[in-house]
């Protein structure tokens, strides 16, 4: 989705509404409400190994993909994000 901005976490698109929230109640547009809240990582000890998980099941429960599917997106898509660069 080029013209959708994505959670730099878990790779989800994001929109109005679905982006995290700073310590003062402002938004940030780089994490969902998913992974990032009052200015803090829902889950600081995650690792991206971890997010890839995550994200398979999640796209093969919620999108019918299957499991080589997603993890080839996954994988591809995880270890780009900005939380996970190193």
């Amino acid at each position: 989705m080029p013209d959708s901005k994505r959670c730099q976490s878990c790779g989800m698109p994001v929109g109005a509404g679905f982006f995290g929230s700073e310590t003062d109640g402002s938004q940030n547009s780089d994490y969902c409400i998913f992974c990032y809240e009052n200015g803090d990582f829902t889950d600081e000890d995650l690792s991206a190994d971890a997010m890839v998980e995550i994200s398979v099941i999640h796209m093969m429960s919620e999108l019918g993909k299957s499991e080589r599917e997603a993890r080839s997106l996954a994988e591809s898509v995880i270890p780009q994000l900005k939380r996970w660069r190193s």
